[in-house]
This record gives C-alpha cells, sequence and structure tokens, in this order.
C-alpha cells in the first residue's frame, strides 16, 4: 500500500486499512509521529502483527499505540484511551485497522467527547470516504455531555 490510502479525517490526522512495514517509512515522510492500532491481534491471518509494526514504528522514530477494537463495538475505556492518544501525540497521527472504517468510527467518538460538533465529524469522515451514520447517536450523546 505504501501510504497511497492514508486518509486525511482533518489536520493532522489520517485513517488507513491495514498497514504494512513499508507504509510505516511512508508515515515517516508525511511527518506522522504517532500510529495507533485499533486491529485486535489474530483478527485475520493475512494481517501485519502490532508487535511488528511497532517495532518499525518505534526504529523509525514514531510513537504506536494500540487500542484494539473489535466488532463488538465500542467502549467508553476505548474512547477514552483515543482521546488521550490523540491529546497526547506529539504530532499527525495515523490510525488504523483492517478498513480503516473503526479507527474512523472511534477518533470520531473520541473528538465528539472533546466537544468537536457531530456534523463537522461526519463531513470529515464523508471527504475520507467513511459514513459516521452507524454511530450518529452516540456521536450526538458524547458532544452535548461534553458541553
Amino acid at each position: 500500500m505504501t501510504g497511497s490510502d492514508f486518509r486525511a479525517l482533518g489536520e493532522g490526522i489520517y485513517a488507513s486499512p491495514q498497514i504494512d512495514l513499508a507504509d510505516v517509512a511512508a508515515a515517516k515522510d508525511l511527518g506522522i509521529a504517532l500510529i495507533i492500532n485499533n486491529r485486535p491481534e489474530g483478527e485475520s491471518p493475512d494481517q501485519i502483527a502490532g508487535p511488528d509494526i511497532a517495532a518499525a514504528a518505534h526504529a523509525a522514530g514514531i510513537d504506536y499505540v494500540a487500542i484494539p477494537v473489535t466488532h463488538a463495538g465500542f467502549s467508553e475505556p476505548q474512547v477514552q484511551a483515543m482521546a488521550a492518544a490523540l491529546d497526547g501525540a506529539p504530532g499527525p497521527v495515523l490510525a488504523y485497522c483492517r478498513s480503516g472504517t473503526r479507527s474512523t468510527l472511534l477518533w470520531a467518538l473520541a473528538r465528539a467527547a472533546q466537544g468537536d460538533s457531530p456534523d463537522d465529524l461526519a463531513m470529515a469522515a464523508a471527504r475520507a470516504g467513511y459514513d459516521l451514520g452507524p454511530i450518529r447517536s452516540l456521536l450526538d450523546m458524547l458532544a452535548a455531555r461534553s458541553a
């Protein structure tokens, strides 16, 4: 893939389908400072293991964190962990999962919990090719709670 499917969600945040080791170099070239892995280990036999991506990221001077999300859905601790990772990142962030969808949804939930507009988040996700429709009520709830 070599970074060709890094999709900008906003200033300094990208979502991507599963990355490989060459994508870590492409991320470095893009100035990525943090890679967030939202894919659980062993989800698919063809996925690159998280520890391998972490090692490549660290070797390239990129921070790495795993916040795995299964198809069971999102939890408050995952949303909080994503918000903390985004807020603590020393620069641009690349989040990835199998297709980029879970990463995008978790990013949106974390941003809504921080007070970002669900409408703005939905437009940003749509520009990147992702649909926040399945979590719209959660976005609205989190945004209202943060107000």
